[in-house]
């Protein structure tokens, strides 16, 4: 908001725990009943919302591959699993989506980067901690000295596999002819990206014979860790941009969420059109002069939300309040602090510090963790803002599971309304910066604040709640109403 490398990050970003995850207390989940598959908010994707066991089974098929370079360890066995896994899937689904057989790659290669005597694709894999596919040899890498451990202990068994189906996924794309020499890299990328979605959505469904992967804290587990691949946030001058280009965290989750909803035929529809029509007009590069940083403070949180009033102009634009008892007293909703909205009063209320620490932000320049900054806050804000429109609108309730992702779907029609600078009557200009969406997700992902009812409830689902923020994003309000009535 404003008043994946260097250039592009090796993978071994990923390395760093991603610990958001193992607390995400700042929310609950909400009871209910199934609706449909296409209505039901506690589905994902049309599967339950389930959570359960996530990783290699205990009574795993044995690896169909040989590992060439192997040390004969844990860790290249799992990737061995995987590989064999994913080719499973292939052998099928790809015959099914494109009309031709299905051709494994010629070779695994494993290596350790701290180790002085490997090659991959014709390199030195000293210091290599990556994972990849080589398109000249058709042979598929990966360093377990660093990078698949800590992917490991970062995101479970599956964080592993994931970044192996994605690499696979780019075999996929050459073997199809989607991908070829000329194929822009944010193309190829976030093809691969939806072809380990469509892959992950076969293990999700229990028809791997090697992993398994709930659809809930399971697959939230796997979004964070397509998240920590997101391309570094660049400005206008900055000599890298359009360098290496792999997506934002918004687009790569969009793209594999394409191809675990829809499967492999979604992932032939991504082109640099496609990609285009979904970025939209949200900022990819911060201004010279900018950090796309907005400090929380009160006028900052008074302009937000006098810019949600020009930009929504309800009839009766609800009040700001910083007195957090304003929450405990409210009779008809309980606080979700930092910010709660109150129905009886139509009254907004912000607990400053905690949406202080909400927006703390993460370091720039790693790539490991989720991101966090000032929209961080701010979306939870403009969320509780979102329940006051809907409020005004009436016919429908605040404090269900509808309510949180109509309330999530809302926050992404704001946070593209934001894309223009609005004029605020205190003098202050609020507009939406680079970053600010993938600020917005993360959140949603970990604890679900901006996708949440006016008790501060959510659904279970990460997955479930960044799509229903899509949606907003790539629509208006009228569908958020249609789609959760």
């Amino acid at each position: 908001m404003s008043p994946s490398r260097n250039p592009r990050r090796l993978l071994a970003a990923a390395i760093a725990a991603c610990t958001a995850l193992a607390g995400t207390g700042c929310s609950t989940t909400l009871q209910g009943n199934a609706v449909s598959v296409f209505a039901d908010p506690f589905s994902v994707a049309g599967m339950p919302a389930t959570d359960g066991p996530t990783g290699l089974r205990p009574d795993a098929e044995p690896p169909a591959r040989d590992v060439e370079g192997t040390d004969g360890g844990e860790i290249d066995e799992l990737a061995a699993s995987a590989i064999s896994d994913i080719e499973d899937y292939w052998a099928v689904a790809y015959e099914e989506a494109f009309d031709e057989p299905f051709k494994p790659v010629a070779e695994l290669i494993s290596w350790d980067a701290n180790g002085f005597d490997g090659e991959f694709c014709g390199d030195d894999t000293y210091g290599l901690v990556n994972a990849g596919y080589c398109y000249g040899d058709r042979t598929i890498g990966w360093d377990r000295g660093e990078l698949l451990p800590g992917l490991q202990r970062a995101y479970g068994d599956m964080g592993v596999v994931m970044v192996l189906a994605h690499e696979y996924g780019h075999a996929v794309g050459r073997l199809a002819a989607l991908s070829k020499n000329d194929t822009p890299t944010l193309v190829a990328e976030q093809q691969a990206d939806c072809f380990s979605g469509a892959y992950m959505r076969w293990v999700a469904e229990d028809s791997s014979q090697r992993f398994t992967l709930s659809t809930g804290e399971g697959l939230n587990n796997v979004l964070a860790g397509v998240i920590s691949f997101r391309d570094p946030l660049l400005t206008e001058g900055d000599p890298d941009v359009g360098y290496d280009e792999h997506g934002s965290a918004f687009e790569r989750l969009s793209a594999f969420q394409f191809g675990f909803a829809d499967g492999p035929s979604a992932c032939a529809t991504i082109d640099l059109r496609e990609i285009g029509q979904r970025r939209g007009d949200l900022p990819v590069l911060l201004p010279e002069d900018q950090t796309g940083e907005l400090p929380v403070t009160e006028d900052s949180a008074r302009s937000i939300v006098d810019a949600m009033g020009i930009l929504f102009s309800p009839k009766t634009p609800p009040a700001l309040s910083f007195d957090t008892d304003e929450a405990k007293n409210c009779v008809d909703a309980r606080p979700s602090p930092p910010a709660s909205f109150c129905p009886a009063t139509n009254t907004i209320i912000v607990d400053l510090p905690g949406l202080q620490d909400l927006g703390a932000q993460s370091d720039p320049d790693d790539g490991a963790t989720l991101v966090t900054g000032d929209n961080s806050a701010y979306s939870v804000l403009v969320s509780r803002y979102m329940l006051a429109i809907q409020q005004e609108r009436g016919g429908v309730a605040l404090d269900n599971a509808e309510a949180a992702l109509r309330t999530a779907c809302l926050t992404g029609v704001a946070t593209v309304k934001m894309t223009k600078e609005v004029e605020t009557p205190d003098g202050n200009t609020i507009a939406l910066t680079a970053g600010d969406v993938d600020e917005a997700v993360s959140g949603i992902l970990v604890n679900g604040l901006a996708a949440s009812d006016v008790n501060g409830d959510s659904v279970p689902s990460g997955f479930s709640r960044i799509d229903a923020f899509r949606l907003g994003v790539l629509s208006d309000a009228d569908r958020c109403f249609k789609r959760f009535p």
